[in-house]
C-alpha cells in the first residue's frame, strides 16, 4: 500500500466477522482514465442526461394542439404526510391538504376482537367514582388524600403543581368543587334529541358488502364486529403498528389502499396517471430505517409514481414557518418529537422522540372524569363513536391556562347507531387543567404497556446497510437526558462529552461528566414563572421522571388505618434530598397527620423480597445489551421524560450556552396536541424556570406562533409543499431506476441527513 494512505479500519466496513481486507477506492488523481474525474461520470448525471433527451422526445412525438394555460408550479407535486390519526395529503399547489383519518376497515374472516391498549394507569375499581376528599380548613391549596391507590396519590402529586402555580398566581380555589361536581353529574338525566332536530345527524353504515372502507367512512360503520370488518390503524407513533398487524406485508397494503383511495376520491388522480407525479414524502425527525426503506419502495416501485424526495418534520415546519432556526416540538396524537434545526439542517443529536401525546390527554381525561361520576356511564373508549365524544370533549373543556379553572357546565352529545341521539349536561373542575398536565407530570402514564405486543419492523440483520448507525437507535440528547441511569463504566467505546458550560451536580462518573443530582436553586428576583419547576436542575426531573429507585432517601413511610386513609408517619431525620413533587409543592393533609409532606414514589408498591433459601436463589444473569452497548434502552427511558425537560436537554445537545438561549429563545409548536389553550405559556414558564438557573444571560423563552392563519396541524406539510415547489428540489428527486441499482444508498446521497 503507498504511503500517506492510511490503513482501513475493519469496523468502519462492518466486516466483523471475517479477516478479509477490503481495499481502499482507488484515488483518481493516480489514474490515467477519466472514469469519475468529473461530474459527468455519475451516476445521477447520467440519469439527468437521460431523462432531458426522454423530454424532448416526447414533445416532438406529441401532435400540435390549441395552446394550453401552463400549469401552476406545484400541481404535478404530491405532499403525503402520514401520521398516527391522520393522513395529510394533497397536491403542492394547494393551500390546504386533504386530511383523512388513517383508518381502513376491511374483510376479514373471522374478524380479530377490537381492543384497546391501556396507556394510563387505572384507579382500583372500588376507587374509580371516588372523588378527592375535602381538604381541611385553612390552607385552601392543600391537598387531601384519603387513599393508599397509586393512582391517587400520581393525581394528588399533579393537583400538587397545579395548586403551587395556583398560589404563585394568588388564584383562589373553589372549596368543595369535586363533590359539587359528583353530585350534580351523578343526579343529571340525559335529554333525548329527535332526529329531526339534529343538525349533525351521523348516516350509519349497514352494508357490508363493500370489502373495504377508508377514513370517515370506516368510522361509521354502525357494528364492524357483526358486520365482519376489522378496523385498523395501520401507523402508530411514527412507524408501522406492528402489535395489529401480523406482518408487514398486510400494513403496507392498507397504506396503499388508503392512499390509493384518498388520490382517486378526494384530489381526483387515477393510478394510471402516478407515472406523471412526483412525491414529497414527510418523515419523522427520529425516523426508523426499515419504515423509510419500505415506505420509498411502495411509492417508487409498487405505485408507480415518476420520483421521490423525502424530508424531515422539523426541517419541513421551519420551511413552512420562514424561519431558518428553531427548535420544533411536533405534538401529535401519539408520541412528541422535538429536533433543532439549524440553517436548513436538523441538528441529529438533538432529536427527542416522547412517548405520550393528544391520545394520552384523551384517555386521561376520561378517567378523571369517571371519578366524578361522568354521566355517559356506558362510554368504552373502543368504539369509534365513543372516542369522538372524549374527544369533543377535550378540544371544547381542556386548557392549560389556570386562571380558567373553575366550576362550570358543560354539555355534550352521543350519537351511537340504531338509538336516539342524547345531550348530557357535566359539571368539571380541575380536571380541565389536570389532563393535558400529565403531558408535564408523566407518572400516570404507563410507558410499558404502550410498547407491550409491539415487534421490530424487521431484523436488525436484515438490511441492505452493511454499516450500523448508531445514531438510528439513541441520539445525545437522549443519553444526557439518561445519565443518571447509565453504569459507571461504559461498555462500550464511545463516549457523549458533557455540554459545556452547564453546572452539575452528583457524584462523579468517568466519561459523562457529572451524575445528576437533587440542587435547590433560588428564584431570580422579577421573574415571572411560578416556582414549581424553578427549585430544581433539570438532572433532578429527569431523574424522578424516569422513577429510579434508591437514589433518594424517603422521608416517610405509609401506615394504613383502620378507616382505610394514609397517614404519615414521622421517622428519624435523615438529609433526603427532595423530589420534585415534595421540593415546594403544596403539602398533602390527611386527618391526624403528623408530617404532611409525601413523596408519591416511594408509596407505589414495590415487590417483596425473595425469601427463598440461600441454595435454592438462582445466579444472577447477564444484563441484555442493547444498541451501543448500553446495558438500558436509551431510547426507550427518553421517552418518559416531561415536556418541558426534554425540551431542555435537546437544546443542551446542540451546544454549550449560546446555542441554548439561540434555541430555547425559538421554540415553534406545531401538531394538534399543541392546540391546547394556555400551552404556549405553559412551555414557557417552565423552560424559563429551568434555564434561568442554569444558563447564563438566559433571556425570556419565546414560543413561536405559526404564521397568520396556518393551522399549526399543517404546518410540516405546507414546509414541504413549499419545498416540492422551489427549484432547488431537482438535485432530490429519487426515481425508481436509482433506487433499482442503488436502493437505500441512493436516498442518502440524495438527502444528506439520512
Amino acid at each position: 500500500m503507498p504511503r500517506g494512505i492510511p490503513n482501513a479500519k475493519r469496523d468502519e466496513n462492518a466486516m466483523r466477522f471475517t479477516t478479509f481486507h477490503v481495499p481502499l477506492p482507488p484515488n483518481p488523481k493516480h489514474m490515467g482514465s477519466t472514469y469519475l474525474r468529473s461530474d459527468t461520470q455519475t451516476h445521477w448525471y447520467r440519469n439527468a442526461v437521460r431523462a432531458t433527451a426522454a423530454g424532448r422526445n416526447k414533445i416532438v412525438q406529441e401532435e400540435p394542439g390549441p395552446a394550453t394555460e401552463e400549469a401552476r408550479r406545484g400541481s404535478k407535486v404530491i405532499v403525503i404526510h402520514p401520521g398516527s390519526r391522520f393522513l395529510r395529503i394533497g397536491r403542492a399547489c394547494d393551500v390546504t391538504p386533504v386530511a383523512i383519518p388513517n383508518v381502513i376497515a376491511r374483510k376479514y374472516n373471522p374478524v380479530p376482537e377490537p381492543r384497546f391498549v391501556e396507556g394510563i394507569s387505572r384507579p382500583r375499581k372500588s376507587n374509580i367514582r371516588t372523588a378527592p376528599a375535602a381538604p381541611p380548613a385553612g390552607d385552601e391549596y392543600a391537598v387531601a388524600l384519603n387513599s393508599d391507590d397509586p393512582f391517587d396519590m400520581k393525581v394528588a402529586a399533579i393537583t400538587i403543581s397545579l395548586r403551587d402555580r395556583m398560589r404563585f398566581y394568588k388564584l383562589r380555589v373553589t372549596p368543595n368543587a369535586a363533590n359539587i361536581a359528583l353530585t350534580f353529574n351523578e343526579q343529571f338525566v340525559p335529554e333525548t334529541i329527535p332526529e329531526a332536530n339534529d343538525p349533525f345527524h351521523v348516516d350509519w353504515i349497514r352494508d357490508d358488502t363493500e370489502q373495504y372502507y377508508v377514513g370517515e367512512q370506516a368510522l361509521r360503520i354502525a357494528d364492524p364486529l357483526a358486520q365482519g370488518y376489522a378496523v385498523r390503524w395501520p401507523m402508530y407513533s411514527g412507524k408501522f403498528n406492528t402489535r395489529d398487524y401480523p406482518s408487514n406485508a398486510l400494513i403496507l397494503s392498507d397504506i396503499e389502499t388508503i392512499i390509493q383511495s384518498t388520490l382517486k376520491e378526494r384530489l381526483d388522480i387515477e393510478s394510471k396517471s402516478y407515472q406523471d407525479y412526483s412525491v414529497v414524502l414527510v418523515i419523522p425527525d427520529f425516523y426508523d430505517r426499515f419504515y423509510v426503506e419500505d415506505m420509498v419502495r411502495l411509492l417508487l416501485m409498487t405505485m408507480g409514481f415518476k420520483q421521490l424526495c423525502v424530508q424531515q418534520e422539523s426541517l419541513a415546519a421551519t420551511y413552512g414557518a420562514g424561519i431558518s432556526n428553531a427548535c420544533v416540538v411536533d405534538m401529535g396524537a401519539t408520541n412528541t418529537s422535538i429536533a433543532c434545526v439549524d440553517d436548513g439542517v436538523v441538528l441529529a443529536d438533538t432529536r427527542m422522540l416522547l412517548n405520550m401525546g393528544g391520545d394520552d390527554i384523551t384517555e386521561f381525561l376520561h378517567i378523571l372524569l369517571k371519578r366524578i361520576n361522568f354521566p355517559y356511564k356506558e362510554l368504552d373508549l373502543v368504539r369509534s363513536y365513543d372516542w369522538r365524544v372524549i374527544e369533543d370533549l377535550k378540544s371544547r373543556l381542556c386548557t392549560l391556562a389556570e386562571g380558567d379553572v373553575a366550576l362550570n357546565l358543560y354539555d355534550f352529545v352521543v350519537r351511537r347507531p340504531g338509538q336516539a341521539t342524547q345531550k348530557y349536561g357535566l359539571r368539571a373542575y380541575d380536571e380541565i387543567i389536570l389532563a393535558p398536565m400529565c403531558l408535564f407530570e408523566p407518572r400516570v402514564i404507563e410507558f410499558d404497556q404502550k410498547r407491550a405486543a409491539m415487534r421490530p419492523i424487521a431484523h436488525p440483520d436484515v438490511t441492505e446497510d452493511i454499516v450500523e448507525q448508531l445514531s438510528d437507535h439513541f441520539t445525545q440528547a437522549m443519553i444526557i437526558s439518561t445519565q443518571h441511569l447509565l453504569p459507571v463504566i461504559m461498555p462500550h467505546p464511545i463516549v457523549f462529552e458533557q455540554v459545556p458550560n452547564i453546572p452539575q451536580s452528583g457524584a462523579l462518573t468517568p466519561g459523562l461528566g457529572q451524575q445528576p443530582a437533587f440542587v435547590v436553586a433560588p428564584q431570580p428576583a422579577g421573574e415571572s414563572a411560578p416556582p414549581q419547576t424553578s427549585v430544581n436542575t433539570v438532572e433532578s426531573l429527569t431523574a424522578s421522571a424516569s422513577k429510579t429507585e434508591g437514589d433518594v432517601s424517603k422521608s416517610v413511610t405509609p401506615s394504613a388505618t383502620d378507616s382505610g386513609d394514609v397517614i404519615m408517619k414521622e421517622e428519624t431525620p435523615v438529609t433526603a434530598l427532595p423530589t420534585r413533587a415534595a421540593s415546594t409543592a403544596p403539602a398533602i393533609e390527611t386527618p391526624g397527620a403528623s408530617v404532611e409532606v409525601i413523596d408519591v414514589d416511594a408509596m407505589e408498591d414495590k415487590p417483596a423480597p425473595s425469601a427463598l433459601p440461600a441454595d435454592q436463589v438462582l445466579p444472577p444473569q447477564q444484563p441484555h445489551i442493547y444498541p451501543g452497548g448500553y446495558t438500558i434502552d436509551v431510547c426507550f427511558e427518553a421517552s418518559k421524560l416531561p415536556l418541558d425537560v426534554a425540551i431542555f436537554n435537546s437544546a443542551r445537545a446542540a451546544g454549550g450556552d449560546e446555542k441554548i438561549r439561540k434555541y430555547l429563545q425559538a421554540v415553534l409548536v406545531i401538531g394538534g396536541t399543541g392546540l391546547v389553550p394556555g400551552m404556549a405559556h405553559a412551555l414557557e414558564s417552565r423552560l424559563q424556570a429551568i434555564a434561568t438557573p442554569l444558563v447564563s444571560n438566559m433571556e425570556k423563552v419565546q414560543i413561536i406562533p405559526p404564521p397568520k392563519d396556518v393551522d399549526p396541524r399543517v404546518l410540516a406539510w405546507k414546509g414541504a409543499a413549499v419545498l416540492g415547489k422551489m427549484d432547488s428540489v431537482s438535485d432530490l428527486w429519487v426515481t425508481a431506476v436509482d433506487w433499482d441499482i442503488l436502493g437505500m444508498r441512493g436516498l442518502k446521497e440524495r438527502c444528506f441527513y439520512l
